[in-house]
């Protein structure tokens, strides 16, 4: 099977909000990835796994490249970059409606320096202009003259075809990673944790969008109820700020919950759910270095 077919890895990389979340989800037509409008959602290089008849290719979608003297985006920063030199080729994403700025330059040079095939990507096209996507193809036919560039909307699932053709030429024959079910290497308990960061994070998005996380403490299986029981907790830096996340009489809270158990149910098909959702404050994830290295690693 390994003569015919190929296996390889994939670094999704690009700018915060670029869409690199949106295109991993749809190539897996499964929630890999959490997506928000706000930038620096994606915190942990995340893996989502795409097989068909061509063979297996294995995503790692990255954190937003975001220039900072932040110890929090220099980590981000860090975990993008390292995505390069770990995967047999980059997906370059572009989004066609923010101007080039340093923060492209600069990740253009990054991506050069590998030496890795390239494919990329311009993004959104769905609601670009015509002048916007030009300004997006000229600036990578000057960075990537000998890469394909290839414009897509993840949003809308067009051209995403296309780019799985390009990957596959460059990915190498050899036997499958995972199995051909596979669409994630993420443990339940983190998919979990990933899907109420994000319902958190749409609800309170100009208040604190990135002071929350969220944490499973416990997850149990009843065999003769047929029931999952999930106790988390939504995390925020601050005491003031955890009213914010409950609500009014506990709406807010409610609005995570109710939002979260219909994604929650797909990993768990056929089950019934308990989830037990609480916030709490933990100000030691905002100053210590260690526990924030145990969140962003």
């Amino acid at each position: 099977m390994s003569d015919t077919r190929k296996c390889g890895t994939v670094a999704i990389v690009g700018r915060p909000s670029s869409g690199k979340s949106t295109l991993l989800n749809t190539i897996c037509e499964m929630k890999v990835a959490i997506t928000s409008s706000t930038p620096q959602t994606t915190r942990n290089a995340i893996r989502g796994i795409y097989t068909d008849s061509r063979g297996q290719l294995i995503f790692t979608d990255t954190p937003g490249f975001h220039l900072s003297e932040k110890m929090l985006n220099r980590r981000l920063q860090q975990t993008a970059v390292s995505a390069l030199g770990e995967n047999d080729m980059i997906l370059y994403l572009i989004d066609a409606k923010r101007p080039i700025g340093e923060e492209e330059l600069h990740l253009a040079k990054v991506i050069g320096a590998t030496n890795s095939p390239v494919v990329c990507v311009i993004n959104k096209s769905d609601i670009a202009t015509e002048e916007e996507i030009n300004t997006a193809r000229s600036f990578l036919i000057e960075h990537f003259p000998k890469a394909a560039h290839l414009s897509a909307s993840a949003e809308k699932d067009e051209g995403v075809d296309e780019i799985l053709i390009e990957l596959f030429k460059f990915a190498p024959y050899g036997d499958l990673l995972y199995p051909e079910d596979a669409y994630t290497d993420q443990n339940v308990e983190f998919r979990i944790a990933e899907i109420l960061r994000e319902k958190a994070m749409h609800l309170v998005i100009e208040e604190i969008p990135h002071a929350i996380y969220a944490e499973v403490a416990d997850l149990e299986f009843n065999e003769k109820t047929n029931t999952v029981w999930i106790r988390a907790f939504i995390i925020v830096e601050r005491e003031t700020q955890k009213a914010i996340v409950i609500g009014k009489g506990g709406r807010g809270i409610a609005k995570i919950r109710s939002r979260a158990e219909a994604e929650i149910r797909q990993i768990f098909s056929g089950r019934k759910l308990r989830l037990d959702l609480r916030v709490k404050a933990q100000p030691k994830w905002r100053t210590n270095p260690v526990v924030l290295d145990k969140i962003l690693l």
